[in-house]
């Protein structure tokens, strides 16, 4: 019993120092951002970097980032408040992979091939709430462990190990509030290695606690033509004029923990939590400054997320964004989760989170997506041989930058690579 008390001790030990020094690291991006605003200055690249206009249309290109990136990259598949309860389960398809997640007993989450070990029928469909999951095509059932309880027919059918025929797990891991998996069950890749510590400044939103509001999803263009735009503030004030981007401004700094970034406007302002008034942090403590003023900005987690801050309904919110390729080059699937602090409990609060993620469908399908389809097409026409990531576009050039990286690297490569990015990031 001592060396169990021992243990936790240790381990909640370790959570407050990585707390604390990860906690640390908002307030020197936040006196960096403010530094900069009253310089009225921000961080450029080095160089202007173009990038060959056929790493948009190319089918073959496309095909082996969806092999060699999507099918080997940890991808955030859900939010943890999506599967809230024991029981809850979410079945979906990523890249052409049928998955199933499900929360089990313990609380923890599994992640499976949603394929039945009989004839590999999908044994899952939407979500719910489930012990068990009946194969509809011969009636083999499964726990929502994976373990296999029965063959229909048992005599008739014939011998069988059922431990041999559980359903294929896939490498998990729940931090931060958010799921991760990665779509190879024979993966060795460790997940906290490829997070480089990003997870935990995630953790500071603290999205393990938060409720879902709603999700829906949106087609998109080619899925690094979306992605350009959750990494680019330079467009705001342009492409969304007429609906808030004439209230932004179009700079941002970026902050970078491997492939993994946070793009925040250079200033000294920052909104009021639940309502549209600044406050000048400047002019404040440290030790005032809310949580949210550290946490401002636009999240990236590689290779398909992006997370905002809103304040719908009164409260604090955030949508999340996962991308995903599409079924061809041109094409992108995008699910937009709307997440609450607090779930809503009032009609006008409901009402207000409503009305912003309304807003946000309007602001992403209509002008971010609809460019970006035109621009696709464009791009096909096969007249343009490459396009531009200026000095102020830091974000987009280092993300090319890690898709050409892990395009080309072997699976023992890709372990080194994020374990080296891990060790370097925590020597910092």
């Amino acid at each position: 019993m001592l060396r169990n008390e021992m243990s936790t001790a240790g381990r909640s030990s370790r959570v407050i120092e990585r707390t604390a020094m990860s906690r640390s690291q908002l307030y020197e991006m936040t006196r960096s951002l403010i530094a900069h605003g009253q310089a009225k200055t921000m961080e450029l690249a080095d160089n202007v970097v173009s990038i060959p206009a056929s790493a948009y249309t190319d089918p073959e290109q496309f095909e082996i980032e969806k092999t060699k990136i999507f099918k080997r990259m940890p991808l955030m598949l859900a939010p943890s408040c999506e599967l809230s309860k024991p029981g809850d389960f979410k079945a979906m398809t990523v890249v052409g992979v049928p998955v199933l997640l499900t929360r089990q007993k313990d609380g923890s989450v599994a992640a499976f091939l949603n394929m039945c070990t009989h004839r590999g029928n999908p044994l899952a469909q939407g979500s719910g709430n489930a012990s068990r999951f009946v194969c509809g095509y011969h009636g083999w059932m499964f726990r929502n462990d994976g373990d296999l309880l029965g063959v229909a027919s048992p005599g008739d059918f014939g011998p069988i190990n059922k431990a041999e025929h559980c359903l294929t797990k896939f490498p998990v891991l729940e931090r931060a509030g958010l799921i991760w998996v990665i779509l190879d069950p024979h993966s060795t890749l460790d997940i906290s290695d490829f997070l480089c510590g990003y997870d935990e400044l995630l953790e500071h939103f603290g999205f393990a606690n938060w409720t879902l509001f709603d999700s829906r999803q949106l087609d998109g263009p080619n899925w690094k033509t979306a992605y350009d735009g959750y990494l680019d503030f330079y467009h705001l004030p342009v492409l969304h004029a007429n609906t808030f981007g004439s209230d932004f401004f179009n700079r941002a700094n970026y902050f970078a923990w491997g492939p993994h970034q946070r793009l925040a406007s250079p200033s000294v302002n920052a909104q009021k939590t639940g309502s549209t008034e600044t406050v000048d942090l400047s002019k404040m403590r440290e030790e005032d400054w809310p949580i949210d003023a550290l946490l401002q900005g636009v999240w990236t987690i590689f290779p398909h997320i992006s997370i905002a801050s809103f304040y719908g309904g009164g409260g604090r919110g955030a949508m999340i964004s996962q991308l995903f390729p599409g079924n061809t080059v041109g094409e992108s699937v995008t699910t937009q989760f709307y997440v609450m602090e607090h779930a809503p409990d009032t009609d006008a609060v409901r009402q207000g989170a409503r009305d912003q993620f309304d807003f946000l469908k309007i602001v992403v399908r209509d002008e971010d997506y609809t460019t970006g389809k035109r621009q696709h097409e464009a791009l096909q026409s096969g007249l343009m041989d490459h396009v531009l990531f200026g000095r102020n576009e830091g974000g987009g050039q280092v993300f090319h930058q890690w898709v050409d990286r892990l395009t080309q690297a072997s699976d023992d490569e890709l372990r080194l690579i994020f374990a080296k990015q891990k060790i370097a990031e925590a020597a910092e």
